[in-house]
């Protein structure tokens, strides 16, 4: 909203130091430190009146150190979140661009499913919380949302230079041709196509189109291919946002490694969105897409915020209603920067805590099928319960997990030059 006020200002009555609100960099800190400041300033109120509410975390006995004393801690700190982030972005981005309308919608959609899970838990009594279908159903309602404004937005787009006789592929939709001369009076020529493209992380031609996986089945089969598409991403948010759930069980876990990833995606799109670091760096132009960099910072801050309550011993924990919608703002942040090849080395510990469960449930059915008798490979799924049955603190726990983090952030990025 201040962006339109401001250019409004600076165009009509051309207030000096109005015009600064135009840069996405200015607006970007901006929403990072109004959302840190709400996290913190709003956040103790929340915290205060959820105790006030007895609205606790009902804790279940799985035999770990320490679990007793996080009895009756107040949850549904997750709306801390939700609301350091929406605000800020409201306030300081261009609400028009299609890519934060899109944030906004899977910030409330999940949140809003999380919330009602956690709403059942803590006043209904009913540990279970909402049924796992409709969650599904909440998430894939969410992938059909994002997969299909991705693939058909007419704003949804790519720019990139065509060298010499190069060719556009038949399943590019162009939207815009145009022809620059530089200084030197040579011609360059670029276009702006839709297109389901992602990037390969280590390979130098580094670019993949969705629709090959099955034009080759027929001339006209590439037209179907929004399918496919729209079936990667609402597997794809499934799988993180539960990962990011899943992680959610130590005290300021899930939130610091969000942190890091939100991170590591605002990278990516600061240099996707600015034309000359994506020429810089050869990797694709996305017009308008800086302007997810003031979604990004908010997150951010929001996260970085609610760490001040949530690290060890935590005041508040975030619930579903945080950790749903954290996982799903992050896979399709993720789609948006066209890095969704990445999210398995940039979501790294998601992916860990994901496969401890599943290694571990399905180790216990077949060696109990095959043995008599259920077999365990850790000690307790998922993974960081594992630690703590070795007798692990849970802070030091926490605190390693987020420098994995890094170094999963770290290793994602530099594909941008390593390939």
């Amino acid at each position: 909203m201040l962006y339109y006020l401001f250019r409004y200002l600076n165009s009509t009555f051309h207030i000096s130091g109005t015009g600064v609100f135009q840069y996405i960099t200015f607006r970007a800190g901006l929403a990072t430190i109004l959302s840190l400041a709400i996290s913190l300033i709003i956040g103790r109120k929340i915290v205060k009146f959820l105790r006030k509410k007895q609205i606790g975390e009902n804790i279940r006995e799985l035999g770990l150190q320490g679990e007793q004393a996080k009895k009756g801690t107040p949850t549904m700190g997750g709306l801390i979140i939700i609301s350091a982030i929406i605000f800020p972005t409201l306030l300081f981005a261009r609400l028009s661009n299609v890519y934060i309308i899109l944030m906004l919608v899977c910030t409330i959609w999940l949140g809003c499913i999380g919330f009602l899970d956690d709403y059942i838990k803590v006043f209904r009594k009913n540990k279970k919380g909402l049924a796992g279908k409709f969650k599904v159903l909440g998430q894939i309602g969410l992938g059909l949302i994002i997969g299909l404004t991705l693939y058909f937005n007419q704003h949804v787009v790519i720019q990139r230079e065509l060298l010499g006789n190069e060719k556009l592929n038949s399943y590019e939709r162009v939207v815009n041709d145009t022809v620059r001369v530089n200084e030197m009076g040579v011609k360059h020529r670029f276009v702006t196509v839709q297109t389901p493209i992602t990037t390969i992380p280590f390979i130098k031609s580094h670019e993949f189109n969705y629709s090959r996986l099955i034009s080759w089945i027929s001339p006209h089969a590439a037209n179907y291919t929004y399918i496919l598409y729209t079936l990667v991403v609402i597997f794809i948010i499934t799988a993180v946002s539960n990962g990011a759930n899943i992680t959610d069980g130590l005290d300021g876990l899930a939130t610091g490694v969000s942190a890091v990833i939100g991170i590591c995606l605002g990278i990516f799109a600061y240099v996707s969105g600015n034309i000359n670091f994506a020429s810089y760096l050869n990797i694709m132009h996305i017009p308008d897409l800086g302007e997810i960099s003031i979604f990004i910072g908010a997150f951010v801050g929001a996260c970085i915020g609610f760490l001040w309550y949530n690290a060890y011993p935590a005041q508040v924990f975030m619930g579903d209603t945080g950790s749903l919608a954290m996982g799903g703002i992050i896979a399709s942040l993720a789609f948006i920067v066209r890095k969704e090849l990445l999210i398995p080395i940039f979501c790294g510990i998601f992916l860990m805590e994901n496969l401890s469960v599943v290694l571990q449930v399905s180790y216990f059915k077949y060696t109990r099928k095959k043995y008599g008798e259920g077999r365990r490979i850790f000690r307790m799924a998922p993974l960081h319960h594992h630690y703590q049955k070795l007798g692990y603190h849970e802070s030091k726990i926490a605190v390693r997990f987020w420098i994995v983090a890094i170094i999963c952030g770290v290793i994602a990025i530099s594909t941008l030059k390593l390939r």
